[in-house]
């Protein structure tokens, strides 16, 4: 009996310990499952995240092509080019356009203006002068917030630029130059002094607008004059510009404003403009290539 007893206690204790081994191990077993899932869970998330700053990266790349190819796109487009086609004399009559134009520029009163037209959301173009260098870096703050640059003269010296043809040509090269530094190219678009139909040029070289307004389309420029003058070229207040500034008469209107040190009426009349012709419905644009083109009677 006692020999029963041991051997039956033996038996116990040899199946304690397999069921010991078996529990131990399907934990070993569930514990090495276990890490082994964490270790593949983390491969796979690691693996999703690599691909994710991957295409996050390739999405970047591209953004940045996209802007690189629309910067080229819009240089080459304002570049001079002859040959080649700006703008027209036969608007669409149904669309309703404002081209805020100024001259003179750039001067300290270029940022006041700037911040005005980022506020209202309306775009302008600048015919820009070499008399002011140290405002010179606003022609380029002025293209990178999508206004358009124009030329008008380096020196606006009517006895220099209306000498001779020659004498245009040097001067509006000079102002090419200048805008090319801080844009990276030389705009088509210019402006006359005084406009196409001034007449005070005959007191220098007669003939020479009629000429100019030729030649500066054969090389590749197209010359803007405008269809509403504000008055602040002949220091006109600020009532009198909102006054005179504001028409209904066409529907693409071009008007003419100038940029400069003193003309802080124009400045402080230029929000009323705007607030004038959004409320009847005009857009404010650039003049680019397919803009309306306005040009005066030649009078020399």
């Amino acid at each position: 009996m006692r020999k029963r007893k041991t051997s039956y206690n033996w038996y116990k204790l040899l199946m304690c310990g397999l069921v010991f081994f078996v529990i131990g191990g399907t934990a070993f077993c569930m514990a090495a499952e276990s890490k082994e899932s964490a270790e593949k869970k983390a491969r796979i998330e690691a693996e999703l995240a690599a691909e994710a700053a991957e295409a996050e990266k390739a999405a970047e790349r591209a953004v940045e092509k996209a802007a690189e190819e629309a910067e080229r796109a819009r240089k080459e487009s304002f570049s001079v080019k002859p040959g080649v086609p700006a703008g027209t004399l036969d608007p669409d009559l149904n669309e309703k356009i404002v081209y805020l134009t100024f001259d003179d520029g750039p001067s300290e009163n270029t940022q006041r203006i700037l911040d005005i037209l980022k506020e209202y959301n309306a775009k302008a173009t600048f015919f820009i002068t070499g008399s002011d260098e140290e405002h010179r870096p606003l022609i380029k703050t002025a293209y990178e917030e999508g206004h358009s640059i124009g030329l008008h003269t380096y020196s606006h010296n009517y006895s220099e630029v209306y000498a001779s043809e020659e004498a245009y040509f040097n001067d509006l090269e000079k102002v090419g130059k200048t805008a090319e530094e801080q844009i990276g190219f030389v705009p088509y678009l210019i402006r006359f002094p005084g406009g196409s139909s001034n007449e005070v040029s005959a007191a220098y070289s007669p003939g020479i607008m009629s000429r100019l307004t030729e030649k500066v389309q054969e090389k590749g420029y197209q010359y803007y004059d405008w269809n509403v003058d504000s008055g602040d070229g002949s220091g006109a207040g600020a009532e009198e510009i909102k006054s005179r500034s504001a028409t209904e008469r066409y529907s693409h209107v071009m008007i003419l404003f100038h940029d400069s040190s003193t003309k802080n009426e124009t400045v402080e009349a230029l929000p009323a403009v705007i607030d004038y012709y959004r409320e009847r419905g005009y857009e404010f644009r650039a003049i680019d290539r397919k803009s309306f083109v306005s040009h005066h009677a030649v009078k020399n």
